[in-house]
């Protein structure tokens, strides 16, 4: 598995994280058996991540302010845009993960017809959707939302532990 993290500064509207990466996780699961959802939900939740939904991706800019989000790309692939209108543009496909923490944007621009990917988020988290500016509580709330303490994809030696706690020191 070969893991690449990014910051996206604030960008239009959306705010982006203050101080924690995305990350991509390529290849996160290469044998993902014949309901490559299911495996993808099972490593979610062993993992600490409880899964909440398999569907596509929005296809339309938004973020989520009062959740980090994990998506497993179970089926097809899906060219995002990360970080608000003209952000950075990713393909991701099958047995990819892309870990976006709140105040992350993204959109899908172009998927193919057989995607399917499951959403997890952190225990107690409530997801929104959020498509405007967010005030100064929403702001607030994205720098000081809390993190679980295993990585979605790897437990407790994944990636995101040293990414996201060397970046909210």
């Amino acid at each position: 598995m070969q893991t690449e993290a990014f910051r996206l500064a604030p960008h239009d509207w959306v705010p982006n994280h203050p101080r924690l990466p995305v990350l991509l996780y390529h290849e996160a699961i290469d044998d993902l058996g014949d309901d490559a959802a299911s495996t993808f939900e099972t490593r979610f939740d062993d993992n600490g991540w409880p899964p909440q939904w398999r569907a596509g991706i929005y296809d339309f800019h938004h973020y989520h302010s009062s959740a980090h989000e994990v998506l497993g790309v179970a089926k097809g692939t899906v060219q995002l845009v990360l970080g608000g209108p003209g952000g950075r543009e990713v393909r991701v496909g099958a047995g990819d993960v892309v870990l976006l923490p709140a105040g992350t944007g993204h959109c899908s621009i172009e998927s193919s017809d057989d995607l399917l990917v499951v959403g997890a988020y952190p225990p107690g988290q409530k997801w929104d959707v959020c498509r405007e500016a967010p005030t100064q509580e929403m702001v607030d709330r994205i720098a000081q939302l809390p993190f679980p303490a295993c990585d979605p994809v790897s437990g407790e030696h994944g990636p995101m532990l040293a990414c996201w706690n060397l970046s909210s020191s």
